[in-house]
């Protein structure tokens, strides 16, 4: 949730980091480019966060219960699809969008650096993991620290 200074609010990941990326190199100003960082975000949306953070936080948060086990499992296939997606493209770019860090990179970047915490084994995905070491050094990177 994001406050704005009017008083309204925001809520959603996605929508803040467009809010907050207008007018700045994260959030590209021509059309394509920018239509781009929106593929890439709905990408997460649909394709990546509701199998590497579910499994993540049924594994980290939960403990990986016996009775959550199965979904647990059901996740590992189509989190290892979104890895392979975004291994094909950052076998060919530095950054998923124009060359450059962009929110796109910052959205996919939060759940998969983390990847590993529901199981996913990154060892097979050697451009993401060049990628995310590429993010972690830019020099605008800003750690989370761990709200557990």
């Amino acid at each position: 949730m994001l406050e704005l200074d009017d008083g309204r609010y925001l809520s959603e990941s996605n929508a803040i980091l467009n809010y907050l990326a207008a007018d700045t190199p994260y959030l590209p100003d021509e059309p394509y480019v920018r239509a781009e960082v929106l593929k890439w975000q709905f990408f997460e949306q649909y394709s990546h966060e509701p199998y590497i953070a579910t499994a993540r936080f049924i594994a980290k948060y939960l403990g990986l219960p016996d009775d959550r086990r199965a979904e647990y499992d059901a996740k590992q296939a189509g989190g290892n699809a979104a890895l392979s997606v975004l291994e094909g493209r950052l076998a060919v770019a530095d950054f998923l969008v124009d060359d450059q860090l962009t929110i796109a990179d910052i959205t996919l970047y939060a759940y998969t650096h983390v990847a590993d915490e529901g199981g996913f084994d990154l060892s097979g995905y050697p451009a993401v993991q060049r990628w995310l070491t590429r993010v972690s050094d830019h020099p605008a990177h800003v750690t989370m620290n761990d709200p557990v």
